[in-house]
């Protein structure tokens, strides 16, 4: 790809870091670069403490507004294509590949699903994201009064959302309720990552056993909560990772050999179905994704 526009992220000195260097900071807080590279950022000017340029020997405050300019860079090439499942005057939805990234971050700007589809409906406002690695529906208003009803069904568990997966091994069961609590556990790379947690949120998804195949479980979940990578976390937990998943291992922590990151690629998770009641009609809609063919049951 092409360079970007650069990116400004933006951030507020949170209380623990009083009196730390801005190296410091920047170095224990965000830890996908090394001490050298921040240093080097410093010198070229790129770190800004209250809109001043940042030096790496000046000490903090919290509340102080910290910028990093991040000048343009080559992103990594993503698949682009997605497909339209439905579109009205207030609703939007698309069939996400694997590999593209609903949202902006890690590393990713403008090969996002969010910027592709913006260039086709400026207004659209992404009502929830799937993990880079996760195909499948992504639902977008188009109007701000569509945002709002939508959102409020969301955070009542009134959008029905169905996925499927391909977990490793077999369950002694074929229905189940997990719900290990999901919060932030340590990890090499970035400080935290999301994980199972006794001191975590409250969690339900419920899975149930459609196909067994050698050695992996096709799995249909049902999502309840939306904690990030909530399904991957519980079937983990539950003992059946996702195949190929390279951060979460049995028992939902990351991976004790060389974890890696939330958005690597490797695991099959589909978001299948949604249901949920129109926000202008009220007519209830159930929207679908056809799932790519390792995770459609045979015959189908």
């Amino acid at each position: 790809m092409p360079l970007n526009s650069g990116y400004v992220y933006r951030e507020r000195v949170p209380a623990w870091a009083r009196d730390l260097t801005v190296l410091a900071y920047l170095t224990r807080a965000h830890g996908h670069s090394d001490d050298a590279a921040w240093r080097s950022r410093l010198e070229a000017g790129e770190v800004r403490l209250d809109g001043e340029t940042a030096h790496d020997g000046e000490t903090l405050r919290p509340g102080q507004r910290l910028d990093w300019h991040r000048p343009p860079w080559e992103e990594e090439a993503v698949p682009l294509e997605f497909g339209v499942v439905y579109e009205d005057v207030a609703l939007l939805a698309v069939a996400k590949p694997s590999g593209l990234p609903t949202l902006p971050g890690g590393g990713f700007l403008e090969g996002t699903l969010l910027t592709q589809v913006r260039r086709r409906w400026p207004g659209a406002r992404p009502l929830h994201r799937l993990g880079r690695g996760t195909s499948g529906l992504v639902l977008f208003a188009l109007t701000g009064e569509a945002a709002a009803t939508l959102a409020r069904a969301w955070r009542a568990d009134e959008v029905k959302k169905v996925y499927r997966a391909l977990g490793t091994g077999h369950p002694e069961w074929e229905e189940r309720a997990l719900t290990t609590a999901i919060g932030p556990v340590p990890h090499p790379r970035l400080g935290t990552v999301y994980a199972a947690s006794a001191s975590g949120k409250a969690s339900l998804s419920v899975a149930r056993v459609l196909e067994r195949r050698p050695g992996a479980t096709l799995f249909e979940v049902d999502l309840h909560t939306g904690r990030p990578h909530q399904i991957r976390i519980h079937l983990a937990a539950a003992g059946h990772p996702l195949v190929g998943d390279p951060l979460y291992a049995p028992g939902g922590l990351p991976r004790a050999d060389d974890p890696g990151l939330p958005g690597d690629l490797g695991y099959l998770l589909h978001a299948e179905r949604l249901t949920l009641t129109h926000p202008v009609t009220g007519e209830r809609l159930t929207l679908r994704a056809e799932a790519p063919a390792a995770l459609r049951r045979a015959g189908e």
